[in-house]
């Protein structure tokens, strides 16, 4: 194979890594291990392939145009379909095409996509990032002066714009709501321990728990995957407890779901018997049975808000970031019940 006909590609492809690991190796990127690093410079060095880093700069440079990224951490859970719709009819209206990418919490799958949307010169990204995404991860597209969005969740000391709910606010008015029911025994389930997100909700239940004279037991609070699944885990590990709850307050209306399958699973109707209360307030929420008691965040609405603070960044060149908080109200349906006087266990 003659040098001049080397590519990018020959490299990924003798070296058993994508087009995207190879560039982040030849641009001196941190975010390769050694390993790997190693096996795409042994290739380099194999087929003869010499990087013009020259003409990979001007490419850069001239590359921007009308698209931008759009990076989530899980696709499958519907409030980020809904955030990318957001997201979409604003990127639309200003003329923007959108790359969509979903991560699946996968930190190395999240790098090589946005190395890939900046091979193809994107104007600007909004992200939401998986578990375990460092300030460190934004360097590059901060250097270069490309706008970021990061939506959902925050990452602490990184150089680009936020969008957040209020998650403290949220979770400590459905825990208030709950209280005033006449509920004692009320969880906490689902979610990752490790996000800012489970912390803020999580410290608002707890909060909320002391603001409403009633005691905190570490045993209701059940982390599990933020997903349908998780919800029937977390319920069935709260019902096997010696004084089980007699509501819950859910991660996330995905979680919320599975509680109420886990429920019904064990001959409980969600609503009746037990109260249940989401996060989000996703579409599916409002045509559930019984109908979700959530918090509402908008998340299309969010999407649009996240859309417009790109496009300010994008249009005025060289903002600086912004941290925004967006509020939060309790949308109360039938699965709380009328209360543990009417009869809930």
């Amino acid at each position: 194979m003659s040098r001049e006909r080397v590519t990018v590609i020959d490299i990924a492809n003798a070296a058993g890594v994508s087009k995207s690991t190879v560039s982040l190796v030849l641009q001196g990127s941190s975010l390769v291990n050694e390993t790997t690093r190693a096996k795409v410079n042994a290739a380099i060095r194999e087929l003869g392939y010499v990087y013009n880093r020259g003409a990979a700069n001007l490419r850069q440079a001239n590359a921007k145009s009308k698209i931008v990224g759009m990076v989530v951490n899980d696709l499958t859970n519907s409030f980020f379909a809904e955030l990318a719709v957001g997201i979409d009819s604003v990127m639309q209206s200003a003329g923007y095409v959108q790359f969509l990418a979903n991560t699946g919490e996968n930190i190395d799958r999240q790098r090589e996509v946005i190395a890939s949307m900046r091979e193809h010169g994107i104007s600007g990204l909004i992200i939401s990032p998986a578990r375990g995404t460092e300030a460190a991860d934004f360097g590059a597209l901060a250097n270069a002066g490309t706008p970021v969005v990061v939506a959902v969740r925050n990452v602490p000391g990184a150089r680009v714009s936020s969008l957040t709910s209020d998650n403290h606010a949220g979770a400590a008015a459905s825990v208030a709501h709950l209280a005033k029911l006449g509920h004692r025994r009320i969880a906490f389930l689902g979610g990752f321990p490790d996000t800012a997100v489970f912390t803020e909700r999580f410290m608002g239940y707890r909060d909320a728990l002391i603001d409403a004279a009633l005691d905190f037991d570490a045993d209701l609070a059940i982390g599990a995957a933020p997903s349908r699944a998780g919800g029937v885990e977390a319920i069935e590990r709260a019902m096997r407890l010696a004084a089980p709850p007699t509501a819950a307050v859910c991660f996330n209306d995905a979680v919320a779901f599975g509680v109420c399958d886990g429920l019904r699973s064990r001959k409980i109707e969600p609503g009746a018997e037990f109260a249940v209360v989401g996060f989000d307030d996703v579409i599916e929420a409002k045509t559930a049975v019984p109908a979700l008691t959530t918090v509402s965040v908008d998340p299309q609405g969010m999407g649009r808000r996240a859309a417009q603070l790109l496009l300010k960044q994008i249009n005025s060149g060289a903002a600086e970031p912004e941290a925004l908080v967006k509020s939060v109200r309790l949308v109360v349906r039938q699965s709380c019940g009328t209360g543990i006087q009417g009869g809930v266990r």
